[in-house]
């Protein structure tokens, strides 16, 4: 069957669910099937390139399950963070855009650190997102990251594995890295923020992510107010804490901060405008 006749249908499908960027995703599950770019199926799809039967077979379940709205990083296996191509799947938490300004506040923190080798820590590194991050971009950095769940870890363990170098360790945020107490320069975390009672719209993400990964007890803050205590412990003087938030808590997260004597406590904003996250000084 024609490519482009199997696009254009599963293009359809798509936007009968109403999934937001409907040709984006039936394309690249296209180059999926076909281990090509986006821009490769474009010029297949003009060129009149034809699936075999077991392509077609594969593409059509595969259209499937998007229509059922499972995540597309679900079925590809693959999601995208800065620099990074990570492995994902059912039980890890799918990185988001917005993450990434997030996770530049922690670079240039580590960027102007004085120190030959500067530490810095992510609490809930899911997939590695940010920790992998930090590691690739700061080579002077040295960086620790920890993981709760089992189920994320088998992945998180590859993504560690494919980018050699950081630290992880399977175990509860709560009680980690006593070794580095008063050493570390940056904390950073993406924790689970979601009140319990607000469950989120997108089937993609109330059916498919990890709660563990989402809901943040009665008011989405507690396990923000568990991570000023563990900054505390791991920062040196001076370090800094930076933490995701949802874009409804800048105001919340930064009283509880300056609540529990931190300084310099300031806000940021993702590239749509949003307030995104809160860093402070130790």
């Amino acid at each position: 069957m024609l490519l482009r006749e199997l696009v254009a249908h599963a293009v359809e499908k798509f936007e009968s669910a109403q999934i937001h960027g409907a040709r984006v995703d039936a394309e690249l599950l296209a180059g999926h099937v076909l281990q090509l770019n986006r821009g490769e199926v474009q010029a297949a799809m003009i060129s009149g390139v034809e699936l075999d039967e077991s392509q077609s077979k594969l593409f059509t379940e595969l259209a499937a399950r998007r229509f059922a709205r499972e995540p597309l990083q679900h079925l590809t296996g693959i999601a995208y963070f800065r620099q990074l191509e990570l492995n994902v799947g059912k039980g890890v938490f799918i990185p988001r855009p917005e993450t990434e300004i997030v996770t530049q506040v922690a670079i240039d923190a580590l960027n102007s650190s004085e120190l030959e080798n500067p530490i810095a820590v992510d609490l809930g590194t899911g997939s590695g997102a940010i920790a992998l991050s930090l590691h690739v971009e700061v080579p002077k950095a040295k960086v620790h990251a920890i993981e709760k769940s089992e189920d994320a870890f088998d992945f998180t363990k590859r993504n560690f594995e494919k980018y050699a170098g950081a630290e992880l360790v399977l175990g509860d945020l709560a009680d980690s890295f006593n070794a580095l107490n008063g050493s570390v320069s940056v904390v950073i975390s993406n924790p689970p923020y979601i009140p319990n009672s607000m469950v989120p719209i997108d089937p993609e993400v109330h059916l498919h992510e990890p709660s563990l990964a989402l809901y943040g007890g009665e008011d989405g803050l507690d396990v923000i107010r568990v991570l000023s205590t563990v900054a505390k412990r791991l920062l040196l003087e001076g370090g800094m804490l930076v933490i995701e938030h949802a874009d409804t808590q800048s105001v919340m997260v930064c009283e509880l901060l300056l609540a529990e004597g931190w300084r310099d406590v300031r806000a940021y904003q993702d590239l749509t405008g949003k307030d995104r996250a809160v860093s402070a000084i130790h």
